[in-house]
């Protein structure tokens, strides 16, 4: 395959990313994350093509290209890179919240089993009979 077609293919996989990772922002923004669409079977493929695509990918082959040609893959490359680290941003964050709420969730219910209970008597005390005192009122 020529590098021009190896070029072309990098930079639509580089944008389709773009487009997903962009939804999941969104999806995740709108506090909808069963939306995202990267946990997909066809993100993770399309991430392991990129990757592929981007290891067997010469250098060389960019400064060969034509000046336009080669400011576009930048440009996609650019704000690629930009949207990933945008969406792994949100996602730490998410991630935290998340943590910190189950966190707080487990310390309350620990905290409640442990507390302590108001005193009440195991069990109602009965009143003893005065039976022994008749009884000793000998002396």
């Amino acid at each position: 395959m020529s590098d021009s077609r190896k070029i072309e293919r990098l930079m639509a996989l580089t944008a389709r990313l773009t487009e997903a990772l962009s939804a999941d922002i969104d999806a995740l923004e709108r506090g909808r994350p069963r939306e995202m669409r990267s946990p997909g079977l066809e993100v993770q493929q399309m991430t392991a093509l990129y990757a592929r695509e981007a290891a067997s990918f010469a250098p060389s082959a960019v400064q060969a290209l034509p000046k336009d040609a080669r400011d576009q893959l930048t440009a996609a490359t650019a704000e690629f890179r930009d949207v990933l680290a945008r969406h792994g941003r949100i996602l730490t964050r998410v991630r935290i919240t998340t943590e910190g709420m189950i966190r707080a969730i487990a310390a309350d219910v620990a905290k409640r089993k442990s507390a302590q209970q108001p005193y009440t008597p195991v069990a109602p005390v009965k009143p003893r009979a005065a039976g022994a005192m008749i009884f000793n009122s000998v002396v």
